[in-house]
């Protein structure tokens, strides 16, 4: 058992809290950083596919995770960055020029929704961002001269300082320093007060605002913050997908990234991360069990989106906090063995006073 003993307020705000973490974390970038050297170009292209993933599940997890808020639109947000980085790229933006303005247009984007979408909560806003999803799949179909609709477009590859990334390889060592710091910039914003009154908002509305918290002002920066980064993540998925149309970005994206967040354990960075793997993976977990599976199950159309489906209430229903939440369990057990217990994680319903009102 590891036993902290803390001396100092900064002690509770630093990056790791003990020398293990910092081995294992070194650990873990010393083994991302070798992986294209010793896997074959299939599977370096699959985790860059996944550190992708990771990103949008990031800014999702700051939206749903941190601070409550449902979306089932941020395909959407992917979208809008990957039309905007393909389109400037192709009429001769820089790459360094053309990846951050995707960002802003998502962000811009995400405040468009967020104003009226802070008069709603729940199932309500739900359905609000399912149909932001909506409009901009038919914007993206009806504005030919731009998007080029059914047609799709081509993206070029990036030129990085007049480089251009053409290898799989370049574009995993690229996608990967942005989550790294897309990860280093959340885990600082969750640990500022900013962090404390998205959590505060989390909780309870009503609470936080009676301590202060401009509900309106941090709803509509959470959001647009969230969408910046899904749109991030939408840039780079299109030079992983080398050409975009509006089927790539359709409703079972949004679907995959809540699912994302609601697996690895919500209220985590690193739940965002672990979904990020598991979603990313079970496609070819899907595609190995088809040669095993009998012909008619194997041939059956819908059967990842039905297994997704499927995942996620099994999580819902036996283990509400995710592989992360399960991840922390172990741990548990092997720290306080034999005196764990199960009602350590026990999930108990508690209501504010302040919430009888509603």
């Amino acid at each position: 058992m590891r036993i902290l003993f803390k001396t100092s307020y900064f002690e509770d705000i630093r990056l790791f809290q003990h020398g293990g973490q910092r081995f294992w974390y070194g650990l873990l970038v010393a083994a991302v950083l070798i992986a294209p050297l010793v896997l074959a170009e299939f599977y370096v292209g699959e985790l860059t596919q996944v550190i992708i993933l990771a990103i949008a599940g990031v800014g999702l997890m700051l939206l749903i995770g941190y601070t409550g808020l449902v979306s089932l639109g941020h395909g959407a947000f992917m979208a809008v960055g990957a039309y905007t980085n393909t389109y400037l790229i192709t009429n001769g933006v820089p790459f360094l020029a053309a990846l951050p303005a995707a960002g802003l247009a998502a962000l811009l984007a995400g405040v468009i929704i967020a104003v009226p979408a802070n008069r709603m909560s729940g199932i309500y806003l739900a359905i609000a961002t399912l149909a932001f999803s909506q409009i901009v799949e038919q914007l993206i179909i009806r504005w030919e001269p731009v998007t080029r609709g059914f047609q799709g477009m081509p993206v070029p590859a990036p030129d990085l300082l007049g480089y251009k990334l053409t290898h799989g390889w370049q574009l995993y060592y690229l996608s990967l320093t942005m989550l790294m710091l897309v990860v280093l910039a959340a885990i600082n914003l969750v640990r500022s007060p900013t962090g404390r009154a998205l959590v505060a908002i989390r909780d309870s509305e009503i609470s936080a605002q009676s301590l202060g918290v401009h509900l309106f002002r941090y709803k509509t920066a959470i959001f647009a913050l969230s969408a910046a980064v899904t749109g991030l993540a939408g840039a780079l998925i299109a030079h992983r997908m080398r050409f975009i149309s509006p089927d790539a970005f359709n409703f079972l994206l949004s679907v995959q990234l809540l699912l994302m967040v609601v697996v690895g354990g919500l209220g985590s960075i690193h739940g965002a991360i672990l979904g990020a793997i598991f979603v990313g993976g079970l496609p070819q977990v899907i595609a190995l069990m088809r040669d095993h599976l009998p012909t008619a199950v194997a041939r059956t159309p819908g059967l990842e989106p039905a297994l997704f489906g499927l995942v996620l209430v099994l999580i819902v229903l036996f283990e509400p906090l995710g592989l992360y939440g399960r991840w922390l369990k172990i741990k548990a057990y092997f720290d306080f063995f034999p005196l764990y217990r199960r009602a350590t994680f026990k999930r108990q319903r508690a209501y504010l006073k302040t919430e009888r009102v509603r």
